[in-house]
């Protein structure tokens, strides 16, 4: 909405982009063919590609997921999404496609890239009847985030939220940390809420994987790739949906999925309901 646009820009401080060092999600956006990314980021996909060479067609496959993902909440009744780890805007956002099912939902986006606030903006262009808001925190703050006035002022908690961790977790290497930050993300939400989750995989294709997950790191971007018993742990004690984990082209595919070639997509991918 505009007045958060407006309300956000002015208690901004000044953004400080750090172009001289690359990151996640502009890598992400110059693979994907974005224009927001720098020498850094872009010499650092170089590099990391050289040893991945199949990385753009897993980030499009996980980028298809997402809205396969929110399409499938939104049309079973599903209206509150709480997106971590947004990245740069790159249409279709997740509100799009929630908003396109349901006028009225209501999306929080957060992120800790200067960049993506800077373009934070793109991300509050809501219908009239719904709310899109942006915090600037990461996965590693969830107080944070669940008691920021956007948090507040975006979410009904007697009502379910999804909480969209995608291409987000297998930055924290450490299994424990990173399952315990999602234990406290999903903890508070209400009964009914579910958890939409992604993240590396080298199951499909091994070699090529182990030695982009090492550029990555040599990049001073901590990344790990996970088996699926690995990915599994982070849904205990929910009720993950059928087709359980599985590479995210084969979770509820459409006819762009089907065309993915397993050998070419990195990204386990599930959908889990809080009890």
């Amino acid at each position: 909405m505009e007045w958060a646009a407006k309300r956000s820009a002015e208690q901004r401080p000044p953004v400080d982009l750090r172009t001289d060092v690359p990151h996640s999600a502009r890598i992400y956006d110059y693979l994907l063919g974005g224009r927001d990314n720098f020498a850094a980021d872009r010499d650092a996909a170089g590099s990391i590609t050289a040893d991945w060479p199949n990385l753009p067609k897993s980030m499009r496959a996980n980028r298809d997921f997402m809205c396969r993902v929110t399409r499938f909440l939104a049309e079973r009744g599903y209206r509150q999404f709480l997106d971590i780890g947004t990245g740069l805007p790159t249409s279709p956002n997740l509100h799009e496609v929630a908003q396109s099912v349901d006028p009225g939902s209501r999306v929080l986006y957060v992120d800790n890239d200067p960049i993506v606030l800077v373009h934070a903006r793109a991300l509050l262009t809501s219908t009239p009847e719904g709310r899109t808001a942006y915090v600037d925190a990461d996965l590693h703050q969830p107080a944070a985030i669940l008691e920021s006035a956007e948090f507040a002022e975006t979410f009904d908690l007697d009502e379910p939220v999804v909480l969209s961790l995608l291409a987000i977790v297998h930055f924290i290497p450490d299994d424990d940390e990173a399952i315990e930050l999602v234990r406290r993300m999903v903890e508070p939400l209400p009964s009914g809420s579910a958890l939409a989750l992604s993240m590396t995989t080298e199951i499909s294709a091994p070699d090529e994987v182990r030695r982009g997950v090492a550029a990555y790191n040599a990049n001073g971007i901590p990344l790990k790739s996970r088996t699926k018993a690995e990915v599994e742990r982070f849904f205990d004690g929910m009720d993950v949906l059928d087709p359980g984990v599985v590479l995210v082209n084969h979770w509820h595919p459409d006819a762009e999925a089907q065309k993915a070639a397993d050998e070419h997509v990195h990204m386990y991918g599930a959908v889990a309901v809080k009890p």
